[in-house]
């Protein structure tokens, strides 16, 4: 049988406070006071689908064998390139051979669900194994309801037939041009329709015909769902769909609306993969993606334990979060108000794209060198070791340093140095094993570096080359954390 073998997630670190966001908007719209409870996950400026794509997938993958990995599908609605394979960046990210197959999956907010039933259809066909990723970064105009519903997160599944710890029992799909949002090309946000007719029309018909037929597919009745996962931005209308369908009200999953926000196409397979973490052996799952439609999938929990188990998962990186109730600077971050960043910021950002595919691995992969005679490490690997004792030649083979813990040796905070973000740290860090690199640090409070300190690498955006649309990735460390 084919099913999930492993799973995982990324939430980011910030935490926007809606009532900050409601005190600031609601002189013009005093309806968006109904949404000032609770708190939104929001990428920083050096995130976006694909950063946290790589993140979500290293919780997965942590611990499973990479090489038996046979494609990666990534599922987005806010990739962002149009005109360069998003999802061969997140397989350069993890250091994933050449033979691999990538494809994006977009379009609607029901593909993070689509690409999960296309990577356990691939899997069952040649009994390969997959890894199937989802993630979202929403833009919403100012003062817009979905401004306060909306989230930033990220959910991976490892898709095989060996050791499943929830197996596959059906999926159905439903396809239809219902539309109840779009967003054209070239724009920045979306165009949203009336959210009763929504409701009525499109959830509350679409979806009921998507679950009865995977419920027949599947052999079961609606009262055997134990976990029923159908994500929307309106209040009470999983529920209600539930109970159109026959399914028990008690089986309706927390949607986490409160603490992350609903991440669009995302949002299914986060809400999945904290459904895992709790589930007990013989639960069964059903799972829905509404857009242009309705997918739906169903899996059973087995008695496997996920093992070993994500680096974190949904609830880790739940607890990993830093409030932030500064508004002005939630849409600086985000690129929505364009303020005086001074001189220091008039560089060119153009990457020499003949650089980038000859040091792919350095850059992408955070792929170091060992040397074979000496055993020291490097960064980044050259043709001549580092070993004081032996300055040996073309002996050095690859080194991959971006799953290995590393330590603050120098640091600084520096305030005239531009960055969206201020103030700028990094410093020298030394990683377990040996090998040292000079690294920007993300997500942490100056004072909150010290030397000694552990560190993970986080794969993050560099730099943003405005005039050509290019974006620079590389990896950043950040303070270590505990699952």
């Amino acid at each position: 049988m084919v099913g999930i073998v492993a799973f995982g997630a990324y939430v980011p670190r910030m935490r926007l406070q809606r009532s900050a966001v409601v005190a600031a908007n609601s002189w013009f719209n005093s309806a968006l006071k109904s949404h000032a409870k609770g708190e939104k996950a929001v990428a920083n400026w050096d995130e976006d689908s694909i950063t946290m794509a790589v993140e979500a997938a290293r919780d997965s993958l942590n611990g499973q064998d990479r090489e038996a990995i046979g494609a990666v599908f990534l599922a987005s609605t806010t990739l962002p390139f149009a005109d360069r394979q998003n999802a061969v960046i997140v397989k350069e990210a993890l250091n994933l051979g050449d033979h691999v197959a990538t494809l994006d999956v977009g379009g609607s907010r029901r593909c993070g669900v689509s690409a999960l039933i296309q990577a356990v259809a691939s899997a069952a066909s040649d009994g390969t194994t997959r890894l199937c990723v989802a993630s979202e970064k929403p833009k919403d105009r100012p003062a817009s309801e979905s401004e306060l519903t909306h989230g930033d997160a990220a959910a991976a599944f490892v898709v095989g037939a060996q050791r499943e710890i929830a197996r596959h029992l059906a999926s159905y799909t439903l396809s239809a041009d219902f539309v109840d949002h779009f967003r054209a090309q070239g724009r920045d946000y979306d165009y949203e329709w009336e959210s009763r007719w929504i409701r009525d029309e499109g959830y509350g018909k679409l979806a009921p015909q998507a679950v009865a037929g995977v419920l027949r597919r599947a052999d079961l009745r609606a009262d055997q769902i134990d976990v029923f996962i159908l994500p929307t931005s309106i209040r009470g209308l999983a529920a209600a769909i539930a109970k159109q369908c026959g399914i028990r009200s008690a089986a309706v999953a927390d949607d986490l609306s409160a603490v992350l926000g609903n991440c669009a196409a995302a949002h299914p397979l986060v809400m999945l993969a904290r459904s895992l973490e709790t589930a007990a052996a013989g639960q069964r799952i059903l799972v829905a993606g509404f857009g242009s439609g309705c997918d739906a999938i169903v899996f059973e929990r087995t008695d496997a334990a996920a093992s070993p188990s994500p680096l974190l998962g949904v609830d880790g990186w739940l607890a990993r979060r830093k409030p932030e109730s500064n508004y002005v600077k939630y849409l600086c971050l985000r690129g929505q108000l364009d303020i005086e960043r001074g001189m220091r910021a008039e560089f060119d950002q153009k990457q020499p794209l003949t650089a980038l595919w000859r040091s792919r691995k350095t850059v992408l992969g955070l792929v170091g060198g060992r040397c074979t005679q000496t055993g020291a490490v490097q960064f980044p690997r050259s043709q001549i070791g580092v070993s004081p004792n032996n300055h040996a030649i073309g002996t050095q083979e690859d080194y991959p340093l971006a799953d290995r813990k590393a330590r603050i040796l120098t640091y600084t905070a520096d305030h005239l140095t531009y960055t969206p973000d201020p103030p700028a740290c990094y410093g020298m860090i030394e990683f377990d094993g040996g090998g040292r690199m000079h690294a920007e640090f993300c997500d942490l409070e100056p004072e909150d570096v010290e030397v000694g300190r552990e560190m993970r690498m986080m794969f993050r955006i560099k730099a943003v080359d405005a005039q050509r649309g290019f974006i620079r990735y590389f990896w950043k460390a950040t303070p270590a954390v505990s699952s």
